[in-house]
């Protein structure tokens, strides 16, 4: 790494022009990049830098050299640097641009990865790591990045289509996952905040609906916020159209869970002439009793290999049990009963002791149980003030004999996708779950939903499903380490630079050798560390003051 100055004469004027270069191989040929541009910087500036990469393996002679040039521990690095390099290696970089709404937008989606927090909690975040220097970021606050994820919501389609452009270019992908979750807010300001089926389990709470499109990867193409009072099946066509229309999709086939894609959508989907539409999905247990009663398929054929059954037309059933699965539903049922027989058991220790407590208010608490607890078949009998447990073995059988049974559903030919295929694709869709997952507890925080505005709760939701892309990439280059992403990234938060004083100003950023555990991750990731960094001297600072500021002040 050197500093390239040279002077030039433009009409008469002189100019100083110094670049930051660095001199690496390509192809066995010696190449040379500018990394900054320091033409600002003043000749004593300059002079300090040349001196700081002359002696960059022992900082500390400067000291020596001129009293005015102070060395000191600079910010954590590791993981910004490395989430940057992921992100330009993935195309994000230039999806979002290189405009400072772009850059703050992709601060966004960094901050929530190393630390998830608020806004605010991303400006604190930059003042103890080098999100600016590397980044290129001015300063900033927090209202800039709530106004940020207006940006984010408008510019979402295009950000959404340069990065598929970027990843399959002619080669688009005919075969797409998609499912769809919810979020909860806090308050009650939000145009899309309404009461609907809440899958955080949280009682009481307004929510919106979000549906994550990924292809046959599980890597995520488009993410869209509804109502939180939208049904699952309103979603489906938009995300078809997308891929469609956007996408350029002329070929689509969709993975979707069971009673996502519903008979009337199918012929409405299939009737459209500017494409070509298929499905994989699974049917509800009570519609597998309906082809069992219409003997379209046989009880024998669930068994632990793949079969399948041809219906009428090119309508296909592909059937699995899976033994796993049953172990844990009978295990679960057994479970349930055996919280029946402890509720039986207390209250008759309370009939015993209350001799004027009502047996029938007993029998009602435990049959009310029992129907939450939604067992076949059981009934609650009264003997001498003495509550029992009954249950027809030969309907408890009945009812247990699809345990672990599934039934998928496709009009895709045996050509097309044999029954492997179907069963292999339908699994995939573990893999849209598991971004559910991330993106709500592991690493992500999805919810609780802050914002109040519709523009920042869909802007809020693209930062989370870009920040997924990340992850996901992460966790596939860390895998053989066997280190979790929260790992790793605690890890590189570790390594930070030094950095150079001239005057109290800092102007440059060394970075030091990483010890080993780290230098593995930045391997296993294809990060390549530059030894030194131009400072852009930004500072960035929130309008909110700390609980220590509060006091003093």
């Amino acid at each position: 790494m050197f500093i390239d100055s040279c002077t030039y004469t433009v009409k008469g004027r002189t100019y100083s022009r110094h670049l930051l270069r660095e001199s690496f191989r390509e192809k066995g040929k010696v190449c040379h990049r500018t990394l900054a541009n320091l033409s600002h910087a003043s000749q004593d500036e300059i002079q300090a830098m040349k001196l700081a990469l002359k002696h960059k393996h022992n900082l500390q002679q400067l000291g020596n050299v001129n009293e005015d040039i102070r060395v000191q521990q600079g910010l954590s690095f590791g993981a910004v640097v490395t989430l940057w390099q992921l992100a330009k290696r993935l195309g994000l970089v230039r999806a979002l641009g290189n405009s400072q709404e772009g850059k703050r937008a992709l601060w966004q989606v960094l901050a929530r990865i190393i630390d998830q927090g608020s806004r605010l909690s991303a400006v604190r975040l930059a003042n103890s790591h080098a999100a600016c220097d590397v980044l290129g970021l001015d300063a900033f606050d927090e209202d800039d990045l709530y106004e940020n994820l207006d940006w984010l919501a408008e510019k979402q389609d295009r950000i959404e289509d340069k990065l598929f452009r970027s990843r399959y270019g002619a080669e688009k992908p005919e075969l797409y996952l998609y499912d769809v979750t919810s979020s909860y807010f806090e308050g009650v300001c939000n145009a899309l905040a309404a009461f609907g089926y809440c899958r955080d389990g949280k009682k009481g709470k307004m929510q919106v609906v979000y549906g994550l499109l990924c292809d046959f990867q599980g890597i995520p193409v488009s993410i869209q916020a509804f109502p939180g009072n939208t049904v699952d099946t309103k979603t489906f066509g938009k995300q078809v159209h997308k891929i469609t229309q956007r996408f350029g999709g002329k070929s689509v086939t969709m993975v979707g869970d069971r009673g996502m894609i519903k008979g009337p959508q199918i012929e409405q989907l299939q009737a459209e002439k500017d494409h070509e539409f298929h499905y994989i999905t699974a049917i509800t247990k009570s519609q597998i009793e309906t082809l069992l009663k219409k003997d379209i398929v046989q009880l024998e054929l669930f068994d632990e290999t793949v079969s399948e059954v041809l219906a009428e037309g090119d309508l296909r059933y592909v059937l699995r049990r899976n033994p796993i699965r049953e172990a844990e539903i009978v295990a679960t049922r057994e479970s349930k009963f055996g919280k029946l027989q402890k509720l039986i058991k207390e209250q008759n220790t309370y009939l015993g002791e209350h001799a004027r407590a009502s047996v029938k208010v007993a029998q009602r608490k435990v049959q009310q149980k029992c129907e939450k607890l939604r067992l076949p078949n059981v009934e609650v009998k009264i003997d001498d003030r003495t509550l029992s447990l009954s249950k027809d073995q030969e309907q408890w059988n009945e009812a247990a004999k699809l345990d672990g049974c599934y039934c998928l559903k496709t009009d895709l030919t045996k050509k097309q996708a044999p029954k492997e295929m179907v069963h292999e694709r339908y699994k995939d869709l573990s893999q849209v779950e598991w971004a559910f997952r991330t993106s709500k507890t592991l690493h992500l925080e999805a919810r609780p939903v802050y914002v109040r505005l519709e523009s920042r709760t869909r802007g809020h939701l693209f930062v989370v499903m870009l920040a997924y892309l990340l992850v996901q990439e992460l966790a596939k280059c860390w895998r053989e380490l066997e280190v979790t992403v929260e790992e790793g990234i605690d890890e590189l938060k570790t390594l930070c630079t030094t950095q150079v004083y001239v005057k109290g100003k800092a102007l440059l950023h060394n970075v030091p050798r990483p010890r080993r555990s780290v230098e593995r991750l930045l391997d296993a990731a294809q990060v390549a560390l530059p030894s030194q960094i131009a400072s852009r001297g930004v500072t960035v600072s929130t309008r909110k003051k700390l609980v220590e500021e509060r006091k003093t002040a």
